[in-house]
């Protein structure tokens, strides 16, 4: 189970990276900084979430100002350095985010749950377009690792080779549905089929077996445990 933390923004995390040598940066500094490394593919930069932040590392003691100055007419700016304390949420943070697998579902997972509202025909067309985005993007993750790995040591490209392979994974799993909704056979006989599916999404008529699904779910599930090898 995830920790609650004192600032759970993501931002944060990037941010006691960027500052975790211990070289102090003001905030648009280290703003600028995360993009030129790319880190606002993984994480959401804005200026309205990056002061928020900043004051919040600062009030919790992971982060320090060490100078305030001005130049010429511009506002002031304060430059911060990460703290021992910091430096130690950095590390606890760190370990728990690459040895624990994330439990929240994905708005596609969320949509998945409610497809058949669709119909199966509709669900095939939004799917190859989805296909047809993953491929791309896979087809333009290949195409930058291969330049990006002329220049850069293996160990600062892993979260872009993590990206990919995500993307594969999910291109593969979405090409797989494709094929068995475009053939039926994704479609259980027991609900009335494909065409079954079909009328459901145009008229709102539930399958016999989907009624008898839902009054079961209504009374609790499981009311009844498999047979067992033992009990047959």
């Amino acid at each position: 189970m995830a920790k609650r933390r004192k600032v759970s923004n993501l931002l944060a995390l990037g941010l006691l990276s960027l500052l975790s040598p211990r070289e102090p940066m003001y905030p648009y500094e280290m703003a600028q900084m995360l993009k030129m490394r790319g880190k606002d593919q993984s994480i959401t930069i804005n200026w309205g979430s990056l002061y928020t932040v900043v004051r919040n590392l600062e009030k919790y003691g992971f982060i320090e100002a060490v100078a305030t100055e001005r130049e010429g007419r511009q506002p002031e700016r304060t430059t911060y350095q990460i703290t021992d304390a910091g430096l130690a949420e950095l590390k606890d943070w760190l370990r728990e985010l690459l040895s624990v697998p994330d439990e929240e579902p994905t708005r596609f997972e969320t949509a998945l749950a409610d497809w058949m509202i669709l119909g199966p025909d509709e669900i095939a067309s939004l799917l190859a377009q989805r296909l047809e985005t993953l491929d791309n993007a896979a087809a333009a993750l290949k195409a930058s690792l291969a330049t990006w790995t002329q220049h850069l040591p293996r160990l600062f490209l892993v979260e872009a080779e993590y990206r990919l392979a995500m993307r594969l994974a999910e291109a593969g799993w979405v090409r797989g549905m494709l094929a068995e909704i475009i053939d039926g056979s994704i479609a259980d006989e027991r609900l009335g089929g494909v065409d079954a599916w079909r009328r459901f999404a145009e008229t709102g008529e539930i399958p016999p077996l989907a009624r008898e699904l839902d009054e079961r779910a209504r009374r609790g599930w499981p009311e009844e445990q498999p047979e067992s090898q033992h009990d047959r």
